[in-house]
């Protein structure tokens, strides 16, 4: 089906250059698997797993059943003060794939409202404790917490920022980024540089009180920025820092959670416990929107004190916990289970870095960095004109070799599916080297 002109004039899409695109739309009409049918017909290989979301491949068969099923069966229940079954069959199943100690799941609909939940759960966590004064919120450099008010304000991607400065909430600081290329450049998983720059929470608890600070929020590994690995010791030391003055540590598991490291969460697979962790995408395999933000004990409790029949945290959303998205959700975790998703994903780790690392010597290549299924080539800029060669890169992936990247500026991000084959990834690889050599 053609999108006609009328159609494109009418959608302002996200995170995109909307004139641009529309002087030669890239149109999805389908997909099954680990690839898009175009409104051309033709079959695009997604090496991006959709975005983050979609692990073990589009339209997997057990999830469609179990959507179409739910739909005809209970399309929506009112979600506060009554809720329905499902919601609390799969917050049971995620609190228990959680590490250990997180006991409690609150649903949302995205990543950007789990991100909002677990900073608006952190400050009713300290006033519900009598320590009211703990208001600020420490963020990253570089870090991508989503767009509502609450993320763009922890987060540290500056066009995301730039126009609303003004708007963000206050009391709100930022330490800094762990990547330096004159340190880290090509370095294969964690780099061995970078421990030290959680010390930047001291100079920060130091100049406001590690008292009046609420809570630290973090990716495990900074995703939409570049791909960026913490430091060996780095998390570790964050999570010192925090028990040291009583801060809550928030990792922010919306892109990491559920296999993208091999793992159920970036927790498990770095050995560090935060207190909260944020979630979405893989919770439902992308198939219908849904969040969770994941407390250990210890937050829930505090809340649970005063007269029982008063509501304990005045948040939520109408569609918290919907059926449908349940029902996507129970059944994408039955898929991790049975086919062993998360176990083929740590198999196919190794040879993912040693593809992306084929690349480390190529003229226009200044860096390479990957964890997990997680990866990223990132481009020279051109003279007075940066981020054209990764658009550029993107684009003809797409019209020249059925292939969908994604890139951030110049630096070229991989995301591939958790269950993939491996023969895909050779023929996706061999289409970027032959266009990043035909580039200028």
């Amino acid at each position: 089906m053609t999108v006609t002109a009328k159609q494109l004039d009418a959608y302002w899409m996200p995170f995109t250059p909307n004139r641009d695109f529309k002087q030669k739309p890239r149109i999805i009409t389908a997909a099954s698997g680990h690839h898009y049918t175009t409104d051309s017909g033709a079959q695009v290989y997604d090496m991006f797993a959709g975005l983050w979301t979609c692990g073990v491949g589009h339209c997997h068969p057990k999830i469609v059943e179990a959507v179409q099923k739910q739909v005809a069966k209970l399309d929506y229940a009112m979600a506060f003060q009554l809720s329905n079954n499902l919601s609390f069959e799969l917050a049971e199943r995620v609190v228990d794939m959680a590490p250990d100690g997180f006991t409690q799941c609150f649903f949302t609909n995205s990543g950007s409202e789990s991100v909002d939940t677990a900073l608006k759960i952190a400050l009713g966590f300290h006033r519900a404790r009598g320590e009211g004064n703990r208001t600020r919120l420490i963020g990253r450099e570089r870090a991508y917490h989503g767009v509502n008010f609450g993320g763009m304000s922890v987060g540290g991607i500056v066009p995301n920022r730039k126009i609303f400065s003004a708007n963000l909430i206050p009391g709100v600081d930022h330490i800094r980024a762990t990547m330096d290329l004159q340190h880290t450049a090509f370095t294969r998983g964690q780099p061995e540089w970078g421990a030290h720059l959680a010390d930047d929470l001291e100079r920060l608890a130091a100049l406001h009180d590690g008292s009046n600070i609420a809570a630290v929020i973090v990716e495990p590994v900074a995703g939409s920025t570049g791909i960026l690995p913490p430091p060996v010791g780095y998390l570790e030391r964050l999570r010192e820092i925090c028990d040291t003055h009583g801060i809550l540590l928030i990792f922010d598991e919306v892109i990491t959670a559920f296999g993208r490291l091999g793992k159920p969460f970036a927790a498990d697979y770095f050995g560090v416990l935060p207190d909260i962790i944020t979630t979405a995408k893989g919770l439902t395999n992308g198939v219908i929107p849904m969040g969770a933000v994941i407390v250990r004990d210890h937050v829930y409790d505090a809340f649970m004190h005063g007269p029982d029949k008063m509501i304990e945290l005045f948040h939520g959303y109408t569609y918290s916990g919907h059926p449908v998205a349940a029902a996507a959700g129970l059944a994408t975790m039955d898929i991790y289970k049975e086919e062993g998703t998360f176990e083929q994903a740590t198999a196919l780790a190794q040879p993912f870095e040693d593809l992306l690392h084929s690349f480390a010597d190529h003229d226009k290549v200044i860096d390479v960095r990957n964890i997990g299924l997680m990866g990223a080539i990132e481009l020279a800029p051109r003279d007075g004109a940066p981020g054209a060669r990764g658009t550029e890169m993107h684009k003809r992936c797409f019209w020249e070799e059925n292939l969908i990247i994604r890139n951030g500026m110049d630096i070229l991000q991989f995301s591939p599916f958790l269950n993939s084959n491996i023969d895909d990834w050779n023929k996706s690889f061999d289409s970027v080297r032959r266009l990043l050599d035909s580039i200028d």
